[in-house]
């Protein structure tokens, strides 16, 4: 993991976003924490993921979700080189 973004400030959102306990307080918290823009980048960054592991392509990928190339190549660079948090929630995800 990026040694950068392991502050306490950070540390602090994550226990916050650990002790929601359903959808509707996501919705509650996530509204207020995040601009609808932000929101809606991060719900489509996880589309696009679940997209590439499907093996879609960037066309098909980019026609249904709206994003550009350079974010599904982001997202895609995550998946194969990241710290494998995509692929942690999509196993748990199946459970």
């Amino acid at each position: 993991m990026n040694k950068k973004i392991r502050t306490d400030a950070v540390d602090h959102l994550f226990d916050a976003v650990l002790c929601l306990q359903n959808k509707e307080e996501c919705y509650s918290f996530f509204e207020d924490l995040c601009t609808v823009n932000e929101l809606l980048s991060l719900s489509q960054r996880f589309e696009v993921a679940a997209m590439l592991r499907e093996h879609k392509t960037y066309l098909e990928i980019a026609e249904k979700t709206g994003a550009s190339t350079a974010t599904i190549s982001r997202v895609n660079r995550s998946l194969n080189y990241g710290d494998d948090g995509y692929e942690l929630v999509f196993e748990r995800m199946q459970d």
